[in-house]
Formats: structure tokens, sequence, C-alpha cells
């Protein structure tokens, strides 16, 4: 089974890699940097899981799995 996450979380994480494409990675440290630089996020976790949403996402499009 999968992890289940908010609907702001997937919306605000779909709409920053919309946004910004080439500004994300696989690597979920260079993630959370660049998303405390572009986004006022005041919670670390909130910011923690937006960043490893993001690089599930980046490591979907990779593999081609993502629709």
């Amino acid at each position: 089974m999968g992890t289940v996450r908010e609907k702001a979380i997937k919306r605000i994480a779909y709409m920053l890699v919309k946004q910004y494409p080439e500004l994300w990675t696989t690597d979920f440290e260079h993630n959370k940097r660049v998303l405390s630089q572009i986004a006022e996020i005041r919670s670390k976790v909130y910011r923690n899981r937006i960043a490893g949403y993001i690089t599930r996402l980046k490591v979907r499009e990779l593999r081609g799995t993502l629709v």
C-alpha cells in the first residue's frame, strides 16, 4: 500500500513542478533547499512532505510511469 498524502501537499507540489520544471531533481535534499528558497513554508514537516512528493514525481517521470 502507498502513502496517503493530503490534497494540499499534492496540489502545491504539482503547481511548483509545473511552474519551475527545471529546478527539481530526484534528490530530496536538493529539492528541500530549492523549496525553502522559492516558497515560504513555515512548517518544517510540510516543507519536507512537499519536497518528498516532488522527488517522488520526478522519479516517476524518469521511469516513465507518470501520467
